[in-house]
């Protein structure tokens, strides 16, 4: 009995490595797949640079950069065709009607960012700017009666309507960085307002990361690579407010695509 044992606890563990092997083979394959098939890089002005500089002229308002990481990572990888569509300023209806086009079952890799326009991030980080602590905490708390009440049905339409169109594509959806670096010495707004807006920067990434699982998509969190390089850290890879290029505010610098956003994106595909 005892050597019995031992032969099916060994043809066990021998089965148990095949199919191990047999798993992470899987995995690379599929990762190799989505580097070297079609890809398309959807979303909002994070996905198209805005405040990376080197827009593409004839992308017009949508400000596409070729530092952004979509761009950086066609670069890199050589996919079989790359698809630039991020647009500054999207919504997810925006990406439903103007971004999709190009999707289809030859599609290895969609990688998005969006959710912040669709939950007033504009307008919150003008009101945390201009009104007082109390000001700025009641926009975040709209915002975030937003993220509860209608932000999950926009992104669930638009990642069924992408996986739809895509079937067999790797989809990567990629969250925002913590904007602030709490408890330096730093001129702007107080540690009131940026724990507050770092914390609804939370919530929006914990809220889009759960229909991002519902659908099977790969989420992308970048707070972890832009860790000591947030607004007042020193090294910061996010633009502050810039008066003179009001839109840049707030976006990600070239570095801040490069070493905070591309490194998620080359995990993640």
């Amino acid at each position: 009995m005892r050597r019995s044992s031992r032969v099916s606890a060994y043809v066990g563990s021998l089965l148990l490595a095949v199919c191990l092997a047999l798993t992470g083979a899987a995995a690379a394959q599929a990762s190799q797949l989505a580097a070297s098939g079609p890809y398309v890089a959807l979303g909002d002005s994070y996905s198209s640079g805005v405040g990376a500089g080197n827009y593409i002229s004839s992308s017009g308002d949508c400000s596409r950069s070729t530092n952004a990481y979509p761009y950086l990572w066609n670069a890199a990888h050589s996919p079989s065709s790359f698809d630039f569509q991020a647009c500054s300023g999207a919504r997810t209806d925006d990406v439903l009607a103007k971004q999709l086009g190009s999707l289809n079952s030859a599609t290895s890799l969609v990688s998005i960012t969006i959710g912040g326009n669709d939950a007033g991030f504009a307008d919150v980080m003008t009101t945390c700017v201009l009104q007082s602590d109390s000001g700025c905490i009641d926009r975040i708390n709209t915002a975030r009666a937003y993220i509860d009440s209608t932000l999950p049905g926009k992104l669930d339409n638009l990642y069924s309507t992408i996986r739809g169109k895509a079937p067999n594509a790797r989809v990567v959806v990629i969250g925002y960085p913590r904007f602030y670096l709490i408890g330096q010495l730093c001129l702007g707004l107080s540690d009131t307002k940026r724990s507050a807006i770092n914390a609804a920067s939370d919530y929006m990434d914990t809220a889009i990361a759960k229909v991002a699982a519902n659908h099977g998509f790969t989420f992308g969190d970048v707070r972890s690579t832009f860790t000591g390089h947030e607004i007042c850290s020193g090294n910061s890879w996010l633009h502050s407010v810039d008066w003179l290029h009001i839109s840049d505010s707030y976006h990600p610098t070239a570095a801040g695509q490069s070493g905070g956003y591309l490194p998620v994106l080359n995990s993640a595909a």
